[in-house]
């Protein structure tokens, strides 16, 4: 099978690209390398990838190239490219999230509609459209109201794809993240910047109380939904994909320094905007129809984490 993953130097492209190489498929990538962090961390990304013979890549933004060739002979899509970020979202810096979150979601639907050999385009959403709820668990029937402006660009892509699933018959599933961490995590995320701190002992900024609690999702659970929505007949339409660890933040910083060996030590800033206060999935739907059941623990989940951090950090002496 030949599959494209676009965002194939991100955190979970890189690691879907590296499990469909395994599986025998064939994977194009494309990747436009925004500046959003340095391009040297998605560099040593694709590091394995590049040296597979199978794995092709491209770099270009999928908003402005010419996508029908690329498309050619691609049977599954997967749609992993985002400008990420809730609190970087909001202001001036909106533009760039309309660009490459609807936009090129639209683009790219469109010349899937018209590309025969495509049968199934999965979507990478995000648990930001449900926005600060109190109905927990978050069920894909649930009002969807997001409370930030990522929120409402990544909603607004997963709309496109209902609706070209519905007008077109073009074969979506929406994927929507809960908290996703593991080696690689992009570097302004939570994990990322909380284990470095830990790791070198100085205190750990933390929004609000600490009392705000998370599904968290190991990235290996998140690339299983991905590669069974883009194999299994009949799995069309959203799905919620999270870990079944929901828990305080505070809890996660304490077992991060337990497993760590470190201290920890709480810098508590005010809540910033697009915050939510909780996120819990409700999977039943994606383990009925995707037979999804996460398998990493949180424990194993920080313990790997931790480790891939701490290895990065030693110094390899020749």
């Amino acid at each position: 099978m030949r599959c494209l993953v676009t965002g194939v130097a991100g955190f979970v492209g890189s690691h879907l690209g590296e499990r469909l190489i395994s599986q025998g498929h064939e994977v194009v990538g494309v990747d436009c390398f925004t500046d959003y962090y340095p391009r040297s961390i998605k560099e040593n990304n694709l590091a394995s990838l590049r040296k597979q013979p199978r794995f092709t890549f491209l770099e270009a933004d999928i908003g402005r190239i010419d996508l029908s060739s690329i498309l050619q002979g691609v049977n599954v899509v997967y749609h992993q490219a985002a400008q990420a970020g809730v609190r970087a979202s909001w202001g001036t810096t909106f533009e760039s999230y309309t660009h490459h979150n609807v936009l090129s979601t639209q683009r790219l639907l469109e010349a899937v509609r018209h590309q025969k050999s495509v049968g199934r385009f999965v979507y990478a959403s995000s648990s930001s459209v449900y926005g600060q709820t109190t109905d927990l668990p978050m069920r894909e029937s649930s009002l969807p109201r997001p409370f930030s402006p990522y929120g409402v660009t990544k909603l607004a892509a997963e709309h496109l794809c209902e609706l070209y699933r519905n007008n077109f018959g073009v074969s979506t599933v929406s994927l929507r993240y809960f908290t996703v961490y593991g080696p690689r995590q992009r570097p302004d995320m939570g994990f990322h910047k909380f284990i470095h701190a830990i790791l070198s002992e100085q205190p750990v900024t933390v929004f609000g109380t600490g009392a705000q609690t998370r599904d968290f999702t190991f990235i290996d659970d998140i690339v299983s939904a991905n590669v069974a929505a883009g194999e299994l007949p009949g799995a069309e339409g959203v799905y919620n994909v999270g870990g079944g660890s929901r828990v305080t933040l505070e809890h996660v910083l304490e077992t991060i320094a337990e497993i760590a060996g470190a201290p920890l030590t709480l810098k508590r800033i005010e809540e910033q905007a697009g915050d939510v206060l909780h996120t819990e999935a409700d999977t039943s739907l994606a383990r009925a129809k995707l037979g999804y059941a996460p398998k990493v623990s949180l424990r194993e989940g920080l313990e790997r984490h931790v480790e891939s951090i701490r290895a990065a950090r030693v110094p390899v002496s020749g």
